[in-house]
């Protein structure tokens, strides 16, 4: 039986940049040294008003395939996890299938996962590798929540920044050096009662049934269409929910927190992060932060972290890594990944 390995990893960030310093013109209370200490982020990325998720996936697909250690013609199947689709249909994976140029026989799909999203693309990549449907499979992973808010609303423009990801996972030699899988075990987590706490009711049928507003909606209330987060709610249920998967997946995979080397978890914010590093007793040496300059990019957050993380040598091949994504929906999962020898990934440019 093949087993599934991450081999590569590349991210791109679009051109634009807004710094704290912008940010907080029109924030006669806030200043850029409080948003950072609130925060953790000092910059974040923003899409062009016509550049889209998918415009950002093609290029840190680009950067990967220019790694040279898979060629597109040899992608068996292509995940691509957004909310930020560029139609309703068609599915966007077809779209990004042309434009790469991968092969008519390769399979590409969308699923509709925000900060969860590239773990549970990690489990369907496995799956498919791991039954012997494909032995390339393509994860890319984009977001622009930046055009679904409200210019006015500080409390996500703080935090959300745009961004890609791009992950190759390929079938490798069942004789494995350490022992064990590369990926896996996994734990999962679904709670749909926390739907109204990070949603966007633009655009959806539930709220626009004939596409207008919904109805007995106000004319006026474009802003309680346009993307809505409650943080304390969010992170009442983060700091719940996160400490019980990391201790079932330890669990599962009959480990104890000390045989972990790395800890990546969704870079939500550096407030929410330290909170769940303090509670799990996690050793800030093991605990990767990348937000400070990109922002929370949604689903590539933990690609772009372990990207940064290998390109700086501080993923060694064998270590044990945790991944823990967790968000919208509400959605969870956490997964273990052990280095591969033969992965890369590009240094930051």
């Amino acid at each position: 039986m093949p087993y599934a390995a991450v081999r590569a990893i590349d991210y791109h960030l679009p051109a634009r940049v807004l710094g704290n310093e912008e940010l907080v013109r029109k924030l006669p209370n806030w200043t850029a040294e409080k948003v950072e200490e609130k925060t953790g982020i000092c910059t974040r990325y923003l899409a062009g008003e016509n550049e889209c998720a998918s415009d950002l996936a093609v290029e840190a697909a680009r950067k990967l395939f220019l790694q040279g250690i898979c060629d597109p013609r040899d992608i068996d199947f292509l995940l691509f996890c957004t909310q930020s689709p560029d139609y309703l249909l068609p599915t966007t994976a077809c779209l990004l299938q042309q434009r790469l140029d991968l092969p008519t026989t390769c399979g590409a799909l969308d699923f509709n996962l925000g900060c969860s999203g590239f773990v549970y693309g990690l489990s369907l990549a496995k799956g498919l590798v791991e039954c012997g449907e494909a032995r390339n499979v393509l994860l890319l992973t984009a977001e622009t929540y930046s055009k679904h808010m409200d210019p006015s609303d500080f409390n996500v423009r703080t935090i959300f920044g745009d961004g890609a990801a791009a992950t190759l996972v390929q079938a490798a030699s069942p004789d494995l050096q350490f022992g064990e899988p590369w990926i896996g075990p996994f734990v999962y987590g679904t709670d749909g009662r926390g739907k109204d706490t990070l949603i966007l009711r633009r655009g959806s049928l539930r709220a626009d049934p004939h596409g207008g507003m919904g109805e007995g909606e106000p004319a006026d209330s474009e802003n309680r269409r346009a993307l809505f987060m409650d943080g304390p709610e969010i992170f009442s249920f983060t700091l719940k929910a996160v400490p019980e998967s990391v201790r079932a997946l330890l669990d599962k995979a009959r480990l104890d927190l000390a045989q972990v080397d790395w800890f990546v978890f969704h870079q939500a914010n550096r407030f929410m992060l330290e909170h769940l590093r303090k509670k799990l007793s996690i050793p800030v040496e093991k605990f990767v932060y990348a937000l400070s300059d990109c922002g929370n990019t949604v689903s590539s957050t933990i690609p772009i972290a372990l990207s940064r993380a290998a390109a700086d040598g501080r993923l060694q091949p064998g270590q044990v890594i945790m991944l823990v994504g967790f968000g919208v929906g509400y959605s969870w999962s956490a997964a273990l990944l052990r280095w591969w020898n033969g992965c890369s990934a590009s240094a930051d440019s």
